[in-house]
């Protein structure tokens, strides 16, 4: 199995850009960034996860 080059990465992301338009891409990396990080806590057994205060 073969990981994700350059080129398959720009598809991906023209993919995205036209799905979901470019002012919904942060707000849709940071959910997905958050779920990431709580899936990790999870895995790792953390009872609470660091919060971060909003700046």
């Amino acid at each position: 199995m073969r990981s994700i080059g350059f080129p398959e990465l720009v598809v991906i992301l023209i993919v995205a850009t036209l799905l979901f338009g470019g002012k919904k891409i942060p707000e849709v990396a940071k959910g997905l960034g958050e779920g990431i990080r709580n899936f990790k806590h999870a895995l790792k057994g953390d009872e609470k996860p660091e919060e971060k205060k909003p700046a």
